[in-house]
């Protein structure tokens, strides 16, 4: 099944809420989710909300990975938040905690 995608703007800040299996398969849905909100003036946040993702792979890393040079490249920052303990394992295994501040 594929994952599920949703953007809502709060104030200067942009969340994309994912949801389901994140793995390559996802790679052009989740470019298009925050490829729109790097080229907006008034967006100076984005939140990356992992609560409903039940499973990411070394890809999906990669993806979040590609994401952040991205998001830091048009001068605004990204947050992790509310990773399940599965997902938030994963996370601090591959060390993104040096990389991403998880809320």
């Amino acid at each position: 099944m594929a994952m599920q995608i949703s953007n809502t703007q709060v104030g200067d800040k942009v969340i994309i809420k994912l949801a389901g299996r994140f793995d390559f398969n996802d790679h052009r849905s989740i470019k298009g989710a925050y490829e729109p909100a790097l080229q907006q003036a008034g967006i100076r946040k984005m939140e990356i909300d992992l609560a409903d993702i039940e499973y990411l792979d070394s890809s999906a890393l990669g993806m979040l990975m590609l994401m952040r040079e991205r998001v830091l490249a048009a001068g605004k920052t990204v947050v992790l938040s509310k990773p399940s303990k599965t997902v938030a394992q994963i996370l601090d295994i591959a060390n993104f905690s040096k990389l991403f501040t998880i809320l």
